[in-house]
């Protein structure tokens, strides 16, 4: 596609997957630009090899191909961990429902009907693409901040411990003080335990209000 119809694209590699020759030249013609650089496979098996490889950014997939068809290609794409949140649009002339409903079964992310318009189909992938990576944000955001709750977990955890043990090295302490009848000195052993005590409840307190 002419780079004006694709200016909102974000940089990105799009892999296209098509058994029609003539349909893979149209959309290395039409929707490379400066920023998008597009590749071609002629069925799903192709498709799968390429993708293996790493560094698409998102998938134009036609249903009904040899080989591999665009439903196991992208069964295949789902069942694999590094591959699974891999935008796939699927691009077929079949308008049935139940072609549509089984793409969307297996794991495709959105579809398009041919004849392909090309303009409307650059805005569709790129909204696809933007939509995908900010997903991708908030997944990575949400893994960072269990991270953090649960290193903050970890170091509540352990000040809890270090503070029962401080308690009961104290409360052992205060004993023999108090078999020796010094007053003087059970009462200040008795307000470091109660500045402890204190301490363990605040602690206490954030340990819960950290889950």
């Amino acid at each position: 596609m002419a780079e004006q119809n694709m200016s909102r694209f974000e940089p990105a590699r799009l892999l296209v997957v098509d058994d029609d020759p003539i349909l893979r030249e149209f959309a290395v013609a039409n929707l490379t630009t400066p920023t998008v650089t597009v590749e071609t496979a002629e069925n799903g098996e192709a498709g799968w090899q390429r993708l293996k490889k790493g560094g698409i950014d998102i998938a134009l997939v036609d249903l009904e191909m040899p080989v591999m068809d665009g439903f196991d290609l992208i069964t295949a794409i789902r069942g694999n961990d590094r591959l699974f949140p891999l935008p796939v649009v699927v691009a077929t002339s079949r308008n049935d429902m139940e072609a549509i409903d089984r793409a969307y079964g297996v794991g495709a992310t959105a579809f398009t009907l041919k004849p392909l318009n090309w303009r409307v189909l650059s805005y569709q992938l790129s909204y696809v693409l933007r939509n995908s990576r900010e997903e991708a944000r908030v997944r990575s955001n949400a893994r960072t901040l269990r991270h953090r709750l649960r290193a903050q977990d970890e170091v509540v955890s352990a000040c809890q411990q270090g503070v029962n043990d401080l308690m009961r090295i104290l409360l052992e302490d205060m004993q023999i003080v108090a078999a020796s009848a010094d007053t003087s000195a059970v009462r200040t052993w008795t307000r470091i335990f109660a500045e402890v005590d204190k301490l363990r409840a605040e602690i206490q307190e954030k340990s819960v209000r950290v889950r």
